[in-house]
């Protein structure tokens, strides 16, 4: 039941060349920052991640792609990051852009084991060439495949050695969808605290599905954006 390992490298453990990793987060809130540090240091190359979006150049998954260590993103927002962008464009980096509900139903859907499902999200775009469609109450809808992962690297804000988890605010986004659809989920949060000292009625992710934990440290939870109102008289 003790999930507790002693350190990042230990957490990253067993992630190889050619992996798909499921990484949480939205902007740069919430995301797992010392693994993905950690992954860089390591140096596996050829990734697919699953990720809302693509960091920034100078942090967050944009320090894997300016590595060149991320060969596919599977995103549904990638408009902060130069790097992700002229990678794109020259064809080096594969991408396949979902609709932003879309990638969290298809996350929530690997965690549940449901294989597939319909939307209406997409139908006449691009996102629905080659998919199949059906009409449901007169409204085309297009099936979307579920989405798991071999490793799903989440980020919380407090969490127990069995492996229960709590999000704070905003960080609550991809990151307990994508704790249900990894193969192996890694979870790195602010306190690590012993069994019983987590409120279960407040319990975001359940212990069941996380199979690494560990304490971070130096987060910088930078701002993506910031923006200053000018000041009047």
């Amino acid at each position: 039941m003790n999930k507790v390992v002693g350190s990042v490298e230990l957490a990253i453990e067993g992630i190889q060349n050619g992996m798909t990793l499921m990484l949480g987060g939205f902007g740069l809130c919430g995301i797992p920052e010392n693994s993905i540090s950690a992954l860089v240091k390591s140096g596996v190359t050829g990734l697919t991640c699953i990720s809302n979006n693509a960091g920034v150049d100078d942090f967050g998954l944009g320090l894997l792609l300016q590595k060149k260590q991320i060969k596919k993103m599977i995103s549904s927002y990638v408009g902060e990051n130069d790097e992700f962008e002229r990678q794109m464009l020259s064809g080096e980096l594969e991408v396949d852009l979902i609709p932003q509900g879309s990638l969290a139903a298809r996350c929530q859907a690997g965690g549940a084991g449901v294989p597939a499902f319909f939307t209406p999200a997409g139908y006449g775009t691009e996102v629905a060439e080659g998919k199949e469609v059906r009409i449901f109450n007169g409204k085309p809808h297009i099936l979307e495949a579920a989405l798991t992962a071999d490793f799903a690297i989440v980020k919380a804000w407090k969490g127990d050695r069995f492996g229960n988890l709590i999000f704070k605010g905003t960080a609550r986004n991809f990151n307990p969808l994508m704790a249900m659809a990894g193969k192996i989920t890694i979870a790195e949060v602010e306190e690590l605290v012993e069994p019983g000292e987590l409120d279960p009625n407040f319990i975001h992710t359940p212990g069941v599905f996380v199979q690494r934990i560990f304490e971070g440290k130096n987060y910088e939870k930078r701002i993506e954006q910031r923006t200053v109102r000018t000041k009047t008289n």
